[in-house]
Formats: C-alpha cells, sequence, structure tokens
C-alpha cells in the first residue's frame, strides 16, 4: 500500500511541479509585455487593448497554475503559531485534516460553481467587451474548474504522503 501511495503521490507531484515550472514563465511574457505597452502608450501615444487584456490573462493564469505547485511546496500563507509547536505526527494529523475538511470542500465548490459558468462561457464562445480585445475569455475561463482539480489533486498527494509518514515510512 505505502508503494501505491508514493507511486499516486510521485505522479500527481511530478504533473504540479511541470505546472508550476512552464506556468513561471508567464513572468517574464507579462514584464515583457507590460514594457510593450508602457513604451508604445508614453513613446509613441499608441495603445492596443488586447496586449493590456493579455497581461490580465497572464496574470490570472500564473496564479491560477501556481496554486497547486504552491501547495506542492508548503508555501501558501498558514498561521504557524500553534503548528510550528506541534510533534511531526499532530503535524501530519492537522495537515489530513485540514485537506480533507478545507481542501476538497473549497475545491469542490469551485468545480460545481465554475461549471454552468465555463460551459455558458463556451457556448458562446465568450470574448472580451471591449473593442480590438481579446476573443479568448472562454479559454481564461475554462483554467478555474482545472484550478480546482490541480489543488485536489496535489491534496491526494499530500493525503497519501501523510498517511505513509503516519505509518512511520520517510514521505515528508
Amino acid at each position: 500500500m505505502i508503494n501505491l501511495f508514493t507511486k499516486i503521490a510521485d505522479i500527481i507531484d511530478a504533473l504540479n511541479e511541470w505546472v508550476g515550472r512552464t506556468i513561471a514563465w508567464l513572468t517574464l511574457a507579462m514584464v515583457i509585455v507590460t514594457l510593450l505597452v508602457v513604451i508604445m502608450r508614453y513613446g509613441f501615444d499608441f495603445g492596443r487593448i488586447a496586449m493590456q487584456e493579455s497581461i490580465i490573462y497572464m496574470h490570472a493564469l500564473l496564479f491560477m497554475g501556481a496554486a497547486a505547485y504552491t501547495l506542492k511546496h508548503e508555501a501558501h500563507v498558514r498561521v504557524d503559531i500553534f503548528y510550528q509547536r506541534f510533534s511531526p505526527r499532530t503535524r501530519h494529523w492537522v495537515d489530513i485534516i485540514g485537506t480533507v475538511f478545507l481542501l476538497f470542500p473549497v475545491c469542490g465548490f469551485i468545480l460545481w460553481s465554475s461549471t454552468e459558468y465555463v460551459i455558458n462561457a463556451w457556448q458562446l464562445m465568450e470574448g472580451s467587451r471591449e473593442a480590438g480585445g481579446l476573443p479568448l475569455v472562454y479559454l481564461l475561463k475554462s483554467y478555474i474548474p482545472l484550478l480546482a482539480i490541480l489543488l485536489l489533486l496535489q491534496g491526494v498527494s499530500m493525503l497519501c504522503r501523510k498517511v505513509i509518514a503516519l505509518q512511520g515510512g520517510a514521505a515528508d
């Protein structure tokens, strides 16, 4: 059972590591596009709505794509006042309880509440409300359920590793 849990956790971790490292390149793209927008606007008195919107799209994709990666690396903000004083075993239980009763329900709610929203966007092939804006709003909205799925998967990985650790394995 430990080998199966380890294999599942390793596959999920590899996926979220790849997504996180890949999506991180959007940071560089955002800087370059922002620089171009500023140069065009103030240097040439010329602007493009699509370029400005692309920055918003990249920003949204960056945060949604990096959420599971950040969870994998335990880099989300948490209140460590009590947690840091707990024994490793108690920390594992806190993480398990938090994953099952907080992370999973929130991800389930995001999936449930975004499904119709995304379907409607695809049916309309929703685009920007701005003239000259990007016609890809439906693609951006599609990343909302993907965010929830990646977070759910990372939660499964965390649970696998915590169960292994509680059984005396070296999962952490």
